[in-house]
């Protein structure tokens, strides 16, 4: 994916625009540089990159949806361009992905020990700075792979060795 060099732009919040319409005039020319399937900054890493609620940069996304700039394909992100059978380059892998396989690796590591607790879906929104969505993803892949299990009203454990996955 090639690096842009992005203008540090100042949001006016006691102007007559609202933010949310500054920051999609922002990454409307962002992705105006961009190539058909190309991938577009996450929701998360527009509320980091400008400060600002997760409400306001899913508005901006959307004013850039609705105009056709952008298209978004559920558990993978958005891509500049029409969606209709655009290709699309990946992400290196999707942050669902990336937060199991960090927990697996915590697990085999020992820092979360079989029958013990995993920390629950609000620590992990909050350690990876993503939507409760993708936590919820991330621990049911945990949950297909065998490396956790949950309990109604308890949470979620570390199975026994037994059950982890081969390799």
């Amino acid at each position: 994916m090639p690096v842009l060099a992005y203008v540090a732009y100042v949001l006016d919040y006691d102007g007559d625009t609202h933010v949310y319409l500054q920051i999609a005039d922002i990454l409307r020319r962002r992705v105006a540089t961009l190539s058909s399937g190309h991938p577009v900054p996450s929701e998360a890493e527009i509320q980091q990159e400008f400060g600002v609620a997760r409400t306001t940069a899913r508005r901006a996304v959307h004013v850039l949806r609705e105009e056709g700039l952008i298209y978004t394909v559920h558990g993978e992100g958005s891509f500049v361009g029409p969606p209709a059978g655009a290709p699309r380059k990946q992400r290196k892998v999707p942050l669902y992905q990336q937060i199991a396989a960090d927990v697996a690796d915590q697990i085999k590591a020992g820092e979360f020990l079989p029958r013990r607790p995993i920390p629950g879906e609000t620590a992990l929104v909050k350690q990876y700075d993503v939507a409760r969505e993708t936590v919820r993803r991330a621990m049911a892949l945990l949950r297909e792979q065998g490396w956790i299990y949950t309990v109604a009203q308890r949470g979620s454990y570390v199975s026994p060795k037994d059950s982890w996955p081969a390799g």
